[in-house]
Protein backbone atom coordinates (compact mmCIF):
# COMPACT_ATOMS: atom_id res chain seq x y z
CA UNK A 1 0.00 0.00 0.00
CA UNK A 2 1.16 3.25 -0.99
CA UNK A 3 1.06 5.19 2.16
CA UNK A 4 3.57 2.56 3.86
CA UNK A 5 6.46 3.58 1.50
CA UNK A 6 6.84 6.98 2.01
CA UNK A 7 10.22 9.99 2.41
CA UNK A 8 12.38 8.63 4.73
CA UNK A 9 13.78 12.02 4.94
CA UNK A 10 11.03 13.78 5.90
CA UNK A 11 10.07 11.10 8.11
CA UNK A 12 13.61 12.05 10.38
CA UNK A 13 13.47 15.68 9.88
CA UNK A 14 9.64 16.11 10.42
CA UNK A 15 9.43 13.93 13.64
CA UNK A 16 12.08 15.57 15.69
CA UNK A 17 9.31 18.82 16.25
CA UNK A 18 7.90 19.62 19.24
CA UNK A 19 4.77 17.60 20.83
CA UNK A 20 1.24 18.67 21.22
CA UNK A 21 -0.32 18.00 24.57
CA UNK A 22 -1.88 15.04 24.32
CA UNK A 23 -5.95 15.23 23.20
CA UNK A 24 -8.39 13.27 24.89
CA UNK A 25 -11.63 15.04 24.10
CA UNK A 26 -14.48 12.42 22.90
CA UNK A 27 -14.98 12.09 18.60
CA UNK A 28 -18.37 12.41 17.06
CA UNK A 29 -20.22 9.39 17.22
CA UNK A 30 -23.93 8.33 15.85
CA UNK A 31 -25.55 9.74 12.90
CA UNK A 32 -25.44 8.66 9.38
CA UNK A 33 -22.10 7.10 8.44
CA UNK A 34 -20.84 8.59 5.46
CA UNK A 35 -19.91 5.14 3.52
CA UNK A 36 -21.59 2.03 2.48
CA UNK A 37 -20.16 -1.32 3.58
CA UNK A 38 -20.21 -3.87 1.11
CA UNK A 39 -19.06 -7.69 1.92
CA UNK A 40 -16.78 -9.28 -0.44
CA UNK A 41 -15.16 -12.26 1.61
CA UNK A 42 -15.42 -13.71 4.39
CA UNK A 43 -11.93 -15.93 6.24
CA UNK A 44 -10.76 -17.74 9.44
CA UNK A 45 -9.32 -15.18 11.65
CA UNK A 46 -8.15 -13.16 9.26
CA UNK A 47 -5.00 -10.44 10.79
CA UNK A 48 -3.84 -8.22 7.67
CA UNK A 49 -3.77 -7.71 4.05
CA UNK A 50 -1.86 -5.64 1.50
CA UNK A 51 -2.49 -4.90 -2.30
CA UNK A 52 -0.58 -6.20 -5.08
CA UNK A 53 1.07 -2.50 -6.00
CA UNK A 54 1.68 -1.43 -9.88
CA UNK A 55 -0.44 -4.45 -10.50
CA UNK A 56 -1.80 -3.31 -13.90
CA UNK A 57 -5.07 -4.01 -15.51
CA UNK A 58 -5.29 -7.84 -14.85
CA UNK A 59 -4.30 -7.88 -11.53
CA UNK A 60 -5.80 -4.56 -10.56
CA UNK A 61 -7.96 -5.33 -7.07
CA UNK A 62 -6.12 -8.23 -6.45
CA UNK A 63 -5.28 -8.56 -2.73
CA UNK A 64 -3.31 -11.22 0.27
CA UNK A 65 -4.66 -11.69 3.00
CA UNK A 66 -3.28 -13.74 6.00
CA UNK A 67 -5.42 -15.66 8.40
CA UNK A 68 -3.38 -16.13 12.10
CA UNK A 69 -3.93 -20.13 11.41
CA UNK A 70 -0.85 -19.69 8.89
CA UNK A 71 -3.19 -19.95 5.40
CA UNK A 72 -1.93 -16.96 3.10
CA UNK A 73 -4.84 -16.19 0.11
CA UNK A 74 -4.74 -14.36 -3.05
CA UNK A 75 -8.27 -12.28 -3.33
CA UNK A 76 -9.99 -10.50 -5.81
CA UNK A 77 -11.49 -7.99 -4.50
CA UNK A 78 -13.77 -7.12 -7.23
CA UNK A 79 -15.61 -10.57 -6.84
CA UNK A 80 -14.39 -12.27 -3.76
CA UNK A 81 -12.62 -14.74 -5.19
CA UNK A 82 -10.05 -16.05 -3.66
CA UNK A 83 -6.73 -18.82 -3.83
CA UNK A 84 -4.53 -20.34 -1.00
CA UNK A 85 -0.86 -19.20 -1.45
CA UNK A 86 1.30 -22.21 -0.58
CA UNK A 87 4.81 -21.32 0.34
CA UNK A 88 4.31 -19.91 3.83
CA UNK A 89 6.86 -20.62 6.54
CA UNK A 90 5.46 -22.72 9.25
CA UNK A 91 3.69 -20.54 12.18
CA UNK A 92 3.55 -21.06 15.59
CA UNK A 93 -0.21 -20.58 16.55
CA UNK A 94 -1.19 -19.81 19.99
CA UNK A 95 -2.98 -17.10 21.81
CA UNK A 96 -2.50 -14.08 19.81
CA UNK A 97 0.44 -15.61 17.63
CA UNK A 98 0.45 -16.87 14.27
CA UNK A 99 0.58 -15.74 10.98
CA UNK A 100 0.60 -11.96 11.29
CA UNK A 101 1.39 -8.79 8.60
CA UNK A 102 1.70 -8.69 4.95
CA UNK A 103 3.44 -6.29 2.80
CA UNK A 104 4.15 -6.80 -1.15
CA UNK A 105 6.24 -5.17 -3.07
CA UNK A 106 6.68 -4.77 -6.89
CA UNK A 107 10.25 -6.46 -8.26
CA UNK A 108 8.74 -6.32 -11.77
CA UNK A 109 6.63 -6.90 -13.92
CA UNK A 110 3.93 -9.31 -12.59
CA UNK A 111 6.57 -10.26 -9.80
CA UNK A 112 6.60 -9.32 -6.42
CA UNK A 113 8.33 -9.86 -3.00
CA UNK A 114 6.29 -10.72 0.28
CA UNK A 115 6.91 -9.77 3.50
CA UNK A 116 5.08 -12.07 5.57
CA UNK A 117 5.72 -11.65 10.03
CA UNK A 118 4.74 -14.36 12.18
CA UNK A 119 5.10 -16.41 15.75
CA UNK A 120 8.16 -18.30 15.58
CA UNK A 121 8.85 -21.52 17.69
CA UNK A 122 12.05 -21.55 19.97
CA UNK A 123 13.59 -23.87 22.37
CA UNK A 124 11.84 -25.03 25.72
CA UNK A 125 8.32 -23.73 25.36
CA UNK A 126 9.65 -19.67 24.12
CA UNK A 127 8.28 -18.37 21.00
CA UNK A 128 9.11 -14.90 18.89
CA UNK A 129 8.18 -13.03 15.96
CA UNK A 130 9.78 -12.93 12.72
CA UNK A 131 9.52 -11.66 9.43
CA UNK A 132 10.73 -12.86 6.11
CA UNK A 133 10.33 -12.83 2.46
CA UNK A 134 9.95 -15.04 -0.50
CA UNK A 135 8.95 -14.31 -4.49
CA UNK A 136 5.29 -14.51 -5.74
CA UNK A 137 4.63 -14.70 -9.39
CA UNK A 138 0.89 -15.23 -9.98
CA UNK A 139 -0.62 -16.23 -13.48
CA UNK A 140 -3.80 -17.26 -14.65
CA UNK A 141 -4.82 -20.45 -14.03
CA UNK A 142 -1.72 -21.73 -11.87
CA UNK A 143 -2.13 -21.81 -8.35
CA UNK A 144 -0.11 -18.96 -6.70
CA UNK A 145 2.82 -20.21 -4.60
CA UNK A 146 5.71 -18.27 -2.91
CA UNK A 147 9.14 -19.09 -3.78
CA UNK A 148 12.43 -19.16 -1.89
CA UNK A 149 11.09 -17.74 1.61
CA UNK A 150 13.83 -17.07 3.78
CA UNK A 151 13.74 -15.32 7.24
CA UNK A 152 15.52 -12.28 7.61
CA UNK A 153 14.56 -10.98 11.14
CA UNK A 154 14.08 -12.90 15.09
CA UNK A 155 12.83 -10.99 17.66
CA UNK A 156 15.38 -11.15 20.64
CA UNK A 157 14.93 -12.87 23.27
CA UNK A 158 12.61 -15.68 22.67
CA UNK A 159 10.53 -15.73 25.67
CA UNK A 160 7.07 -17.67 26.81
CA UNK A 161 3.96 -16.88 26.24
CA UNK A 162 1.75 -16.28 23.71
CA UNK A 163 1.10 -12.65 23.49
CA UNK A 164 2.27 -8.92 22.02
CA UNK A 165 4.13 -9.84 19.48
CA UNK A 166 3.58 -6.25 17.16
CA UNK A 167 5.26 -6.93 13.99
CA UNK A 168 3.46 -4.95 11.98
CA UNK A 169 5.54 -3.69 9.16
CA UNK A 170 5.87 -0.54 7.09
CA UNK A 171 7.87 0.77 4.41
CA UNK A 172 9.97 3.87 3.56
CA UNK A 173 10.34 4.92 -0.08
CA UNK A 174 14.01 4.52 0.05
CA UNK A 175 13.32 0.60 0.65
CA UNK A 176 14.36 0.36 4.74
CA UNK A 177 11.58 -1.07 6.55
CA UNK A 178 10.17 -0.21 10.11
CA UNK A 179 8.93 -2.82 12.51
CA UNK A 180 7.45 -2.91 15.63
CA UNK A 181 7.87 -5.35 18.29
CA UNK A 182 5.88 -5.81 21.31
CA UNK A 183 7.19 -6.36 25.02
CA UNK A 184 5.44 -10.48 24.63
CA UNK A 185 3.39 -9.30 27.76
CA UNK A 186 6.64 -8.91 29.96
CA UNK A 187 6.70 -5.16 30.81
CA UNK A 188 9.93 -4.71 31.56
CA UNK A 189 11.46 -5.69 28.88
CA UNK A 190 10.59 -2.37 27.08
CA UNK A 191 12.44 -0.41 29.38
CA UNK A 192 16.00 -2.75 28.30
CA UNK A 193 17.88 -1.14 26.05
CA UNK A 194 19.87 -5.01 24.95
CA UNK A 195 16.78 -6.21 23.73
CA UNK A 196 13.92 -5.82 20.62
CA UNK A 197 10.98 -6.19 23.02
CA UNK A 198 9.03 -3.28 23.18
CA UNK A 199 10.51 -1.17 20.31
CA UNK A 200 10.52 0.05 16.67
CA UNK A 201 12.88 -1.04 14.45
CA UNK A 202 14.59 0.28 11.46
CA UNK A 203 16.01 -2.35 9.16
CA UNK A 204 16.99 -2.66 5.38
CA UNK A 205 14.77 -4.81 3.40
CA UNK A 206 17.57 -7.53 3.81
CA UNK A 207 17.07 -7.50 7.54
CA UNK A 208 20.19 -5.19 8.41
CA UNK A 209 20.05 -3.03 11.81
CA UNK A 210 19.81 0.63 10.52
CA UNK A 211 20.88 3.17 13.50
CA UNK A 212 21.81 0.64 15.95
CA UNK A 213 19.47 -1.68 17.66
CA UNK A 214 15.88 -0.04 17.31
CA UNK A 215 14.51 4.01 17.10
CA UNK A 216 12.52 4.01 19.90
CA UNK A 217 11.53 2.36 22.74
CA UNK A 218 8.87 1.86 26.30
CA UNK A 219 6.53 0.54 23.88
CA UNK A 220 3.43 -2.29 24.92
CA UNK A 221 1.97 -4.05 22.00
CA UNK A 222 2.36 -1.76 18.84
CA UNK A 223 -0.34 -3.45 15.71
CA UNK A 224 -0.15 0.07 13.73
CA UNK A 225 2.66 1.72 11.51
CA UNK A 226 1.83 3.71 8.98
CA UNK A 227 3.42 6.63 7.15
CA UNK A 228 1.72 10.10 6.60
CA UNK A 229 1.96 12.10 3.43
CA UNK A 230 4.66 14.43 4.81
CA UNK A 231 7.00 11.58 5.81
CA UNK A 232 6.22 11.34 9.22
CA UNK A 233 5.85 7.90 10.62
CA UNK A 234 2.24 7.27 13.11
CA UNK A 235 1.97 4.13 15.55
CA UNK A 236 -0.92 2.48 17.44
CA UNK A 237 -0.53 0.23 20.96
CA UNK A 238 -2.73 -1.29 22.93
CA UNK A 239 -2.68 -0.27 26.21
CA UNK A 240 -3.34 -1.75 29.31
CA UNK A 241 -6.84 -1.35 31.38
CA UNK A 242 -7.36 1.60 29.66
CA UNK A 243 -4.64 3.98 27.93
CA UNK A 244 -4.37 2.69 23.94
CA UNK A 245 -2.74 5.44 22.43
CA UNK A 246 -1.74 7.41 19.08
CA UNK A 247 1.74 7.81 18.84
CA UNK A 248 4.12 10.01 16.38
CA UNK A 249 7.69 7.98 16.26
CA UNK A 250 10.29 10.32 17.27
CA UNK A 251 13.48 8.62 16.78
CA UNK A 252 15.49 8.00 19.76
CA UNK A 253 12.12 8.85 22.09
CA UNK A 254 11.15 6.58 25.05
CA UNK A 255 7.77 5.65 24.98
CA UNK A 256 6.98 4.80 28.81
CA UNK A 257 5.51 1.68 28.93
CA UNK A 258 5.42 0.15 31.88
CA UNK A 259 6.48 3.44 33.75
CA UNK A 260 4.61 5.68 32.53
CA UNK A 261 0.09 5.00 30.89
CA UNK A 262 -2.83 6.98 31.00
CA UNK A 263 -4.66 2.95 31.66
CA UNK A 264 -4.13 0.75 34.80
CA UNK A 265 -2.45 -2.72 35.49
CA UNK A 266 -5.50 -5.16 35.01
CA UNK A 267 -5.11 -5.89 38.75
CA UNK A 268 -6.36 -2.40 39.40
CA UNK A 269 -3.15 -0.54 40.27
CA UNK A 270 -2.47 2.71 38.96
CA UNK A 271 0.51 3.74 36.75
CA UNK A 272 1.90 6.77 36.59
CA UNK A 273 0.76 8.94 33.87
CA UNK A 274 3.35 11.91 33.64
CA UNK A 275 5.32 11.34 30.77
CA UNK A 276 7.42 14.53 30.20
CA UNK A 277 7.88 15.07 33.72
CA UNK A 278 9.81 11.75 33.63
CA UNK A 279 11.67 12.17 30.40
CA UNK A 280 9.02 9.91 28.14
CA UNK A 281 7.39 11.23 25.05
CA UNK A 282 3.62 11.55 25.33
CA UNK A 283 0.90 10.01 23.17
CA UNK A 284 -0.36 12.46 20.90
CA UNK A 285 -3.98 10.58 21.67
CA UNK A 286 -5.19 7.73 24.12
CA UNK A 287 -8.34 6.29 24.78
CA UNK A 288 -10.11 5.37 28.30
CA UNK A 289 -11.83 3.21 28.54
CA UNK A 290 -9.98 0.79 25.58
CA UNK A 291 -10.93 0.41 21.85
CA UNK A 292 -8.35 -1.86 21.62
CA UNK A 293 -6.58 -0.57 18.08
CA UNK A 294 -5.68 -3.08 16.10
CA UNK A 295 -4.30 -1.41 13.25
CA UNK A 296 -3.41 1.82 11.61
CA UNK A 297 -4.00 3.87 7.99
CA UNK A 298 -3.07 6.88 6.99
CA UNK A 299 -5.22 7.48 4.14
CA UNK A 300 -4.01 8.87 1.12
CA UNK A 301 -7.34 8.53 -1.82
CA UNK A 302 -9.25 10.70 -3.34
CA UNK A 303 -12.50 8.95 -3.03
CA UNK A 304 -12.98 10.49 0.86
CA UNK A 305 -11.34 13.59 0.23
CA UNK A 306 -12.09 14.66 4.07
CA UNK A 307 -10.36 11.83 5.18
CA UNK A 308 -6.88 12.56 3.42
CA UNK A 309 -3.63 12.50 5.42
CA UNK A 310 -5.86 11.19 8.70
CA UNK A 311 -5.89 7.92 10.85
CA UNK A 312 -7.91 5.20 10.44
CA UNK A 313 -8.27 2.89 13.32
CA UNK A 314 -9.70 -0.27 13.75
CA UNK A 315 -10.78 -1.20 16.94
CA UNK A 316 -11.35 -4.83 18.33
CA UNK A 317 -12.98 -4.63 22.12
CA UNK A 318 -14.51 -1.33 20.74
CA UNK A 319 -15.90 -2.81 17.74
CA UNK A 320 -15.44 0.61 15.97
CA UNK A 321 -13.61 2.54 13.04
CA UNK A 322 -12.42 5.54 14.72
CA UNK A 323 -10.83 8.63 12.49
CA UNK A 324 -8.24 10.99 13.94
CA UNK A 325 -7.81 14.11 11.95
CA UNK A 326 -3.75 14.36 11.77
CA UNK A 327 -2.46 17.95 11.28
CA UNK A 328 1.71 17.79 10.82
CA UNK A 329 2.80 16.90 14.25
CA UNK A 330 -0.77 16.92 16.01
CA UNK A 331 -3.55 14.64 15.92
CA UNK A 332 -7.46 15.06 17.89
CA UNK A 333 -10.29 12.85 17.82
CA UNK A 334 -12.60 13.38 14.62
CA UNK A 335 -15.50 9.86 14.02
CA UNK A 336 -16.01 7.22 15.94
CA UNK A 337 -18.50 4.81 13.63
CA UNK A 338 -19.74 1.46 15.05
CA UNK A 339 -19.00 -1.39 13.26
CA UNK A 340 -21.00 -4.26 15.23
CA UNK A 341 -17.71 -6.04 14.90
CA UNK A 342 -13.92 -6.37 15.99
CA UNK A 343 -12.22 -4.31 13.18
CA UNK A 344 -8.49 -6.58 12.82
CA UNK A 345 -6.62 -4.27 10.10
CA UNK A 346 -7.85 -1.32 7.36
CA UNK A 347 -6.41 -0.90 4.03
CA UNK A 348 -6.76 1.14 0.94
CA UNK A 349 -7.90 0.05 -2.48
CA UNK A 350 -5.77 1.26 -5.88
CA UNK A 351 -9.43 3.48 -6.06
CA UNK A 352 -9.30 4.85 -2.75
CA UNK A 353 -11.45 2.46 -1.82
CA UNK A 354 -11.29 1.47 2.06
CA UNK A 355 -11.12 -2.03 3.28
CA UNK A 356 -12.16 -3.93 6.82
CA UNK A 357 -11.34 -7.25 7.85
CA UNK A 358 -13.32 -8.54 10.44
CA UNK A 359 -11.83 -10.23 13.53
CA UNK A 360 -13.03 -13.65 14.14
CA UNK A 361 -13.43 -16.93 12.78
CA UNK A 362 -16.14 -15.73 9.97
CA UNK A 363 -14.56 -12.57 9.46
CA UNK A 364 -15.54 -10.90 7.18
CA UNK A 365 -13.23 -8.38 4.28
CA UNK A 366 -15.63 -5.24 4.11
CA UNK A 367 -15.26 -2.36 0.99
CA UNK A 368 -16.28 1.04 2.07
CA UNK A 369 -17.12 3.65 -0.81
CA UNK A 370 -18.89 7.02 -0.12
CA UNK A 371 -22.42 6.91 0.48
CA UNK A 372 -24.27 8.29 -2.87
Amino acid sequence: MTTRKLQLAAFVTLAACGSAPSATSAPKTGGDRPFSTTEVTSFDAPWAMDFLPGSGVPMTGMALVTEKGGKLWLVNTANGRKQKVSGVPAVKVAGQGGLGDVVTRLESLGRYRVYLSFAEAGPSGTSGAAIGYGMLSPREGQAPRIESFKVIWRQEPKVAGNGHFGHRIAFASDGTMFVSSGERQKMTPAQDRGGDLGKIIHMTAEGERLGGRFVTMGHRNPLGLSFAPDGRLWEVEMGPAGGDELNLIVPGRNYGWPEASYGSHYEGQDIPDDHNGRGFEEPKLWWNPSISPSSLLIYSGDLFPHWKGDALIGGLSGQTLIRADINGDRASKADQWDMDARIRAVDQGPRGEVYLLEDGPSGRLLRLEPRR
